[in-house]
């Protein structure tokens, strides 16, 4: 049965008035309900079975659903979460839902709001099903061919670390996550997939945030913590931007790979961590043992199985498809019909560089959809916003002196104008020389060359050496 048709739903509640109330209007909705009074049950529940909709009351006898919140979200990342609380507080619901909780209501629930609350949970769950998921790969070209092929080779070996390299906004994340995904298959929804974004954690916190921490382990740590290692276990422990951990703490890290072996801070035994880890990072390995900031052995601990991916630069024979794709997940994600793409639009999104790689293209799509009416047809493509963006990232410097750009044809759309110009002005600081000017644009040879033939007028300033 579909799970628009029939969702689990787990009621966590110590008033059992409430719990029946809600639990009739969750089984009116199509729901099958179970209910926990306290969170040692619940604890034990979500470690048994993986729920659709959890609605978790904050105030129970044994602890609060703020402090369960992160570690149900961990363990079970696809679960819809409600929090019902008698004392709402606005930070703390501001918090809640920047961390992805998908709603914060007050005691007493009205019913139909709260029936009305399921019905946008389904929605939600409908969107999640495997053949709504989008491809985290999206293309045709041989580039992101390869990269789907590595994925899948490794995909097989379940405990193989993973190093994935590329320039901010290519998609490093959702690669993890595609390779979860081959890797757990049908089980993917149940086996955790945790990431860490390592620079956004304090030194002073890195060692707890990973490995966990006992009651007591340091000032105010008034409970036990559980760490990330643990929470991924079975799972994908995602590290990210891992080239910026500190010198200092590397070592730990270091440990962790190599035995797989981790202890959380102020304890005394031993665990042993069974899932895959994948490590990120926008930066080379190399330059950065060069520079003193990475050990030499965590350089190569780390780079066992590395794929690399591409900057959307490299791949614009894919630009329609990504760009369809990401409007697709777009309009899924505001519940919106599909608008088409235009396609002169899209050809003046080619010769821009997006510096920012798909995550840039995805904002513009996403800007561009806000703009433009629900009941139209085509996307309004934000072009100014890319035209301003165009002026600030790649129009930078003095224009060299002695040596002015052609003159560029008439017919030129504002896209194609600035890049005219730009390869024109990089010229003319490279005293002509292509592949010097190729290399400084972030194109290829060929790529230049081509420019050069759609647009004779450039060919003048191109050094009679080359």
């Amino acid at each position: 049965m579909s799970r628009t048709e029939q969702f689990s739903c787990l009621l966590v509640d110590d008033d059992v008035g409430f719990t029946a109330m809600t639990g009739r209007i969750v089984q009116e909705a199509g729901g099958n309900c179970s209910v926990c009074h306290s969170l040692k049950a619940a604890k034990a529940a979500v470690s048994e079975k993986v729920f659709d909709v959890v609605i978790l009351d904050n105030g129970l006898p044994d602890g609060t659903g703020f402090d369960f919140y992160p570690q149900l979200a961990r363990r079970n990342p696809a679960t819809i979460v409600v929090m019902i609380t008698g004392a709402p507080e606005l930070s703390q619901a501001v918090e809640l839902t920047r961390n992805g909780l998908f709603d914060y209501l007050k005691k007493p629930v009205d019913a139909d709001a709260f029936a009305a609350l399921l019905e946008r949970a389904k929605l939600r769950l409908k969107r999640q099903e495997p053949n709504s998921m989008p491809d985290a790969l999206l293309g045709n070209s041989a580039k992101i061919k390869n990269v789907a092929l590595q994925l899948q080779q490794v995909a097989q070996h379940a405990h193989a670390q993973v190093l994935l390299l590329g320039e901010t906004g290519t998609g490093k994340d959702l690669a993890a996550r595609y390779l979860h995904r081959l890797t757990f298959g049908t089980k993917a929804a149940s086996a955790p997939y945790v990431a860490l974004n390592c620079p956004n954690v304090p030194a002073e916190m890195f060692e707890a945030e990973l490995f966990g921490s006992e009651k007591g382990a340091y000032t105010g740590a008034e409970r036990r913590r559980q760490g990330l290692v643990e929470a991924a276990q079975a799972g994908t422990l995602f590290l990210d931007e891992v080239a910026e951990i500190p010198l200092g703490l590397q070592s730990k890290l270091l440990r962790f790979l190599e035995s797989r072996e981790y202890r959380p801070l102020g304890g005394t035994e031993v665990a042993q961590f069974a899932g895959r880890i994948v490590a990120a990072t926008n930066r080379s390995l190399a330059e950065e043992v060069k520079a003193g900031r990475m050990r030499q052995d965590l350089m190569y601990r780390l780079d066992v199985f590395t794929v690399h991916l591409p900057p959307l630069r490299e791949m614009m024979e894919d630009l329609d498809t990504i760009a369809n794709g990401l409007l697709n997940q777009l309009c899924q994600k505001y519940e919106r019909p599909v608008p088409a793409l235009r396609r002169d639009d899209l050809q003046s999104l080619r010769p821009y560089p997006f510096p920012g790689n798909v995550r840039e293209l995805r904002n513009l799509l996403e800007r561009s959809l806000l703009r433009t009416d629900p009941a139209a047809r085509e996307l309004v493509m934000d072009l100014d916003w890319l035209r301003t963006r165009s002026d600030t990232t790649l129009l930078r410097g003095d224009e060299p002196s002695g040596q002015k750009p052609g003159v560029a044809p008439h017919n030129l759309s504002p896209i194609e104008q600035q890049e005219y110009e730009l390869i024109a002005k990089t010229l003319a600081s490279e005293q002509g020389g292509i592949r010097r000017t190729a290399a400084k644009l972030g194109l290829t040879h060929q790529a230049l060359l081509r420019r050069l033939q759609k647009w004779p007028e450039l060919r003048q300033t191109v050094s009679s050496s080359e």
